[in-house]
């Protein structure tokens, strides 16, 4: 009921701004986003509304849209994590709702240059020799099993946890080779729940993983950038934690990410889309 009358607060807040501001709200989850976002925007034009909290960021940006849209109100649009909805029926649609192309806005800035960028500035070129895999196609196999497991436990209701893995648990430092067993392991453990039995998981893994999904799509956007992390420090770079942990990886790929990456994503045609749809209602810069 709280959470209920905060996100309706939040929907409430934007129609008052609607008497000083007559240009488009672009609602999205977190600040982070936000920071992203407001690189690409008409800052004039477009005011960006950081929406966050429980049961999840993306469920409160869709109830705010929700809200605003049975009022009829104009000139809003919503960007959301895809998830896993680009994988099965979408639960949630609005002409007004534009998810990322892939799993996350994470897995977005991985599969751009921007990744290359970092890897440049944190990886050892010998090291990078001595591996001898494309490191994408490394971080998408390791990170693989844990994006399905996360999506089996939703679609059976297992109500898995998944916060707080420590991944030198269950991913190889040298070879980032992944072992699902401890990685499952590694779940019941976090998550409590000992009822399950490991061997039913690992069964229930290897049938949904038969489907062979779009490994982006699947993958979550913060596990990869966790082996990203671990794999410069110890299998194509000697970096120092610090330097490379997990928050400051994903800064460090936000600023490495081009408006030229931007302008071909599906996003960005929708957006342009939305804006013709919605005229006089203006999101991106000219400049794009």
């Amino acid at each position: 009921m709280r959470d209920y009358l905060s996100v309706d607060r939040e929907a409430n807040a934007i129609r008052l701004r609607r008497s000083t501001f007559l240009g488009t709200f672009l609602l999205v989850e977190g600040s982070s986003d936000k920071i992203f976002y407001e690189r690409f925007v008409d800052k004039l034009a477009c005011a960006l509304v950081s929406v966050s909290g429980k049961p999840s960021s993306k469920l409160r940006v869709i109830e705010v849209l929700n809200i605003l849209e049975r009022s009829n109100f104009q000139g809003v649009l919503a960007i959301v994590d895809a998830d896993f909805d680009h994988l099965g029926t979408l639960l949630h649609k609005s002409h007004n709702l534009i998810r990322t192309d892939t799993h996350d806005l994470e897995t977005m800035l991985l599969k751009s240059s921007a990744l290359d960028k970092v890897i440049t500035e944190f990886a050892s070129e010998e090291k990078i020799t001595k591996f001898d895999r494309d490191i994408r196609t490394a971080l998408l196999e390791a990170g693989i099993s844990i994006g399905y497991l996360l999506w089996i436990s939703q679609i059976d209701g297992l109500n898995l946890t998944f916060d707080g893995l420590i991944f030198s648990r269950f991913i190889d430092e040298q070879t980032l080779q992944i072992n699902e067993v401890r990685l499952i392991e590694e779940v019941k453990n976090k998550s409590q729940a000992f009822a399950l039995k490991t061997k039913d998981l690992q069964k229930r893994l290897m049938e949904q993983k038969s489907s062979n999904h779009d490994p982006w799509q699947v993958c979550c956007g913060h596990d990869l950038v966790e082996i990203l992390s671990l794999s410069l420090r110890k299998t194509i770079g000697s970096a120092k934690a610090n330097d490379v942990e997990p928050n400051s990886l994903e800064r460090n790929l936000r600023l490495a990410y081009e408006a030229v990456y931007f302008c071909k994503t599906q996003m960005y045609s929708s957006i342009s889309i939305w804006e013709s749809n919605n005229q006089p209602f203006k999101v991106l810069q000219n400049e794009l």
